[in-house]
């Protein structure tokens, strides 16, 4: 692995890893099981040489489906020392035009079908990685159009420099793109590497799109760092998931749980198919495995036991990071009995990738794990105690070097977020048992995290239920701000408060009717009925802890009054509260 610390930006570590990795594979991208893309390090060189030299900006988004040239696009742009905004390719036309306003991206690396979805051109230059010439205009290049060109000089970037602003919530409202520095990601790469090393011969199945934290970091710098090869899958759809895993005998991933999920299903269905004597010899053997690996994992021997299971998986994989969303302990558990290790973690963009994670030494699944290195986790009263309950739960704070240097044109909120001794003040509700490792128990913020690891702001839902017909007053919130020590995060959703003369069965038509417009993860899954008025600020503001604390003190989820919507109408994955 090429040294995270003797470096100063992450354009110098890419730059030294296509060289030191030449002969190594270090990309291949598949389209269904047809390999579209196979590239050496050296082969990725000579492509990131032809696009550096064509990068004239000093900002660059980028705005695109998995694939081996946002990885590229991401080396071309260190390499001239510019910064990235990496931006979801599944937000709407009209989220991603606002954050590219917001940014002021001077370039947009973008493909065909997702450039031809803006009614509105943003005003900067744009390249097509998958365009044709006559697609190519004044402010349009195509990649295959460029021409070959020697490497450009590295421009060099002090670890303090901005390395990347990423997006931490999506639209409605105010955006919060976060400056991420060069040394916040060194610092993260050489405490993950440190836990997890990667080597030339390892697999990383990049699933989650680059632009998400987790995958930036376990499906892009730290593979490139350490010469392993990144697979790029195209069709997401799982079985050719599977295949890829098979095919390509994958060693790492990053997942988000419904990932899992659908992983475990695929288990299921093949033992399904078998014997009911092989299906209980599973299970034996899976027990066996859970105590002769519960200190330390042991895969030879994992695999020698359920080579049958691992085999469905490539034969391989070695563990899966799981972050995004709150996983599932049982689903966690079964993973680690049957010898595929599941890596927990828990981060914010703000805090770059992860801030604790599991070291799987010994094995456990109750906690999101200790502090990665050169990060300190504290849990601080709140409302303004002085001291934690009994319980001690209280506001995780997080300090540290991988800490955002602040949001983007936004000193006001990054003073509300990161306190004046460098705490980052999270919103999240936890605790810390006597080993260090972080417990999670709900959120102080009213906000989501689904179990497809994105983020949801009920304020950003609002707008979908404006001016529905004798409703005078609505609002959205999270179940787990509410109710915050209720259960478990894995079956946290949204719902809608309402106040006005309206009727229960015509609200829920009304409600539902809208429901389906939305996209899944943004769903309500109930409301409920309240007849008075919503305190406000001075400013006619909804003031949202003061609606919730009454909430708790009157209702109870799924109680009287409580009216849950039918599944079909509910967010996939989340409760019908």
């Amino acid at each position: 692995m090429l040294p995270a610390d003797k470096y100063a930006s992450l354009g110098e570590l890419l730059s030294d890893a296509l060289v030191q990795w030449k002969r190594e594979l270090a990309l291949l991208e598949i389209d269904r099981k047809k390999v579209k893309r196979s590239m050496s390090y050296l082969d990725v060189h000579r492509e990131v040489a032809k696009v550096a030299a064509s990068m004239k900006a000093r900002r660059v988004a980028i705005v695109l489906s998995n694939q081996s040239r946002w990885l590229i696009a991401a080396c071309a742009a260190f390499r001239v020392g510019a910064e990235i905004v990496p931006i979801d390719f599944k937000l709407s036309a009209e989220e991603q035009l606002e954050l590219l306003a917001h940014s002021r991206a001077e370039l947009l690396v973008t493909e065909l079908p997702l450039w031809k979805r803006f009614a509105k051109k943003p005003p900067c230059d744009v390249l097509l990685v998958d365009g044709a010439e006559s697609d190519a205009s004044e402010r349009v290049s195509v990649w295959d159009g460029l021409p070959e060109q020697a490497m450009p000089p590295l421009v060099k970037r002090a670890r303090g420099d901005i390395a990347c602003i990423v997006y931490s919530s999506g639209t409605g409202g105010r955006p919060k793109g976060c400056m991420l520095s060069h040394g916040a990601y060194l610092a993260q790469l050489d405490a993950l590497m440190a836990l997890y090393p990667m080597r030339p011969g390892h697999r990383t199945f990049s699933i989650l799109p680059t632009n998400h934290a987790i995958d930036f970091m376990v499906g892009f710098v730290g593979p490139f760092a350490c010469g392993a090869t990144v697979v790029h899958q195209r069709t997401l759809r799982p079985e050719f998931l599977v295949s890829t895993m098979q095919e390509h005998a994958i060693t790492h991933m990053a997942v988000v749980p419904v990932l899992l999920e659908a992983f475990e299903r695929a288990i299921d269905e093949r033992l399904d198919a078998r014997p009911a004597w092989q299906k209980s010899a599973v299970g034996l053997l899976g027990s066996l495995n859970r105590k002769l690996t519960e200190d330390v994992q042991r895969p030879s021997l994992s695999r020698r036991l359920l080579g049958s299971v691992h085999e469905g998986f490539g034969g391989r994989l070695e563990v899966m990071f799981a972050g995004g969303a709150f996983v599932d302990r049982d689903r966690a558990e079964r993973f680690h009995a049957l010898g595929l290790p599941v890596a927990i973690g828990y981060g914010l963009t703000e805090c770059c990738t992860v801030a604790t994670v599991q070291d799987l030494r010994p094995f456990r699944a109750d906690s999101v794990g200790p502090p990665v290195k050169g990060v300190e986790i504290r849990i601080a009263p709140l409302g303004g105690a002085t001291a934690l309950p009994d319980d001690g739960v209280g506001e995780v704070w997080i300090r540290g070097a991988t800490l955002m240097s602040g949001y983007l044109d936004d000193p006001e909120l990054t003073a509300e977020t990161i306190d004046a001794e460098g705490w980052l003040h999270t919103g999240d509700l936890g605790w810390l048992d006597a080993s260090r490792h972080l417990h999670l128990v709900g959120r102080a913020k009213n906000m989501i995290v689904t179990q497809g690891g994105k983020n949801v702001y009920p304020e950003d839902v609002e707008s979908a239920f404006e001016g529905i017909a004798s409703v005078d007053e609505l609002a959205i919130f999270a179940s787990g701000y509410v109710w915050p020590r209720r259960e478990s995060l894995v079956h946290e959703g949204l719902f809608a408060v309402v106040r006005g003369k309206v009727e229960a069965r015509a609200l829920e038509k009304e409600l539902t009717l809208r429901n389906r417009k939305l996209p899944e993860h943004k769903r309500i899954g109930a409301f409920v009925i309240v007849e008075q008025s919503f305190p406000r600020t001075a400013s006619m503001k909804v003031k949202r802890q003061a609606l919730a604390e009454r909430l708790r003190e009157e209702l109870s989820p799924g109680g009287h009054g409580w009216h849950g919507l039918t599944r079909a109408a509910s967010a996939a994955g989340t409760v019908s509260l």
